[in-house]
């Protein structure tokens, strides 16, 4: 795998090639992910694909597993994947969906639920996951999405700001004080998936309306870029607060990637408006969170920096890079000066082959030391799937063919 290299990194850049790519990473998790006695998937996975964890159900991992197969499946992959998707399908049903109240729950051990709380992120990932069925032609989901897209509505949906709530209890009583953008920007992908199944005008809307309240109205309190944390007010929360440390869905700072994931969106978006502020507001996101994550000595992107501008997390996470790998394929598409995302794409993409990608066992390790040393031994924790690898060899494949 490694010759193709000698290729001046020329196979980046090939449809056909970047197929492939997503095919080797889904059968890393392919037929072992299937969990056989408590239904769904197993989510958790050592180099060589051991599983390391045979209980814990993430509604995240759950939806992405579904989305990955899916994918597969859409560009011609195996029809064992349609089944695949359909379990997993089966199990957000049968075990995750609160058909009380509505929602899915967060998390389950086997087949019991252990956090009942209804996170905006995870009933995002749950949008796209059923869009991306619905795409596919994977089961009958469209009532499914129909249903979801209603309750999004109806119990997170804040009108005056704009933008969605971050979490609720299981019968949507009580509200979480927390705000904050993740959430935001990943319901923005779900909505763009939605509009691509169905074609209905209100999903595009919708993320729109997202893509402006969280890149425009908010960023333009925190100097551009996108700032993580917002009290109820949606006034920004300069405050490093010690009960979201270590929690991946609650991140502290300026997290670059998340800038960049945005510019690959609003590049999305533009595709079906060409609204010039589009293009405009992803190359700003792009070159100044580029720009501030570059590693000069090591190459790849750090993670997050402070609000005085200094470097909080330098390591190297796997989602960053694809992220990335994504919104410069993109940007080529419409942007000007298409020959410096393209040369950004390609720099990126060697960067990632030599470090991320596996080249043994398959799919991409999670996250390196600033010296793209590795520092944690799961290839696969609970909720990554490699969904950001394969959605973004997805994007560029789209581009790279026109």
């Amino acid at each position: 795998m490694r010759d193709e290299m000698i290729d001046g990194g020329r196979a980046f850049f090939d449809p056909n090639w970047l197929r492939e790519q997503i095919f080797e990473t889904i059968n890393f998790y392919d037929p072992q992910c299937i969990d056989r006695i408590n239904g769904g998937y197993y989510h958790c996975y050592l180099d060589d694909g051991t599983i390391c964890d045979c209980e814990t159900k993430s509604l995240v991992g759950i939806a992405r597993f579904i989305y990955i197969f899916s994918i597969g499946f859409l560009i011609g992959g195996s029809q064992r994947w349609k089944a695949m998707a359909e379990h997993g399908l089966c199990f957000l049903e049968e075990v995750m969906h609160d058909h009380e109240y509505g929602g899915y729950y967060w998390q389950a051990e086997k087949r019991e639920v252990t956090d009942a709380g209804k996170y905006m992120y995870g009933q995002a990932f749950v949008l796209l996951a059923l869009a991306t069925a619905d795409k596919a032609g994977i089961g009958n989901t469209r009532p499914l999405l129909d249903a979801q897209m209603q309750i999004l509505e109806d119990h997170f949906w804040d009108d005056e700001h704009q933008l969605y709530l971050d979490a609720k209890n299981r019968d949507w009583s009580m509200t979480d004080p927390y705000r904050g953008q993740n959430a935001n920007m990943h319901t923005c992908e779900a909505m763009i998936a939605a509009f691509e199944a169905t074609s209905e005008q209100a999903c595009l809307h919708r993320a729109m309306v997202l893509a402006y309240s969280v890149t425009v109205t908010l960023a333009d309190q925190t100097g551009g870029l996108v700032w993580e944390q917002y009290d109820m007010q949606w006034q920004p929360d300069w405050e490093q607060h010690a009960e979201y440390k270590n929690n991946e869905f609650r991140l502290y700072g300026f997290v670059l990637g998340h800038s960049i994931e945005w510019s690959k969106l609003l590049m999305k978006l533009h595709d079906y408006t060409h609204e010039p502020w589009l293009v405009n507001r992803a190359v700003f996101l792009y070159r100044t969170a580029w720009k501030a994550a570059a590693d000069p000595l090591y190459g790849g992107l750090y993670f997050s920096m402070a609000p005085d501008g200094r470097i909080l997390d330098p390591y190297k996470y796997y989602w960053v890079m694809a992220e990335t790998l994504g919104a410069s394929a993109c940007l080529t598409a419409a942007a000007p000066d298409t020959d410096f995302y393209l040369n950004r794409y390609r720099q990126l993409f060697a960067y990632c082959w030599a470090h991320f990608i596996d080249h043994r066992y398959g799919a991409w390790y999670p996250k390196l030391g600033r010296a793209n040393l590795r520092i944690i031994y799961e290839k696969s924790p609970l909720t990554k799937t490699d969904y950001h690898p394969i959605t973004n060899y997805y994007e560029a494949m789209h581009v790279f063919k026109k």
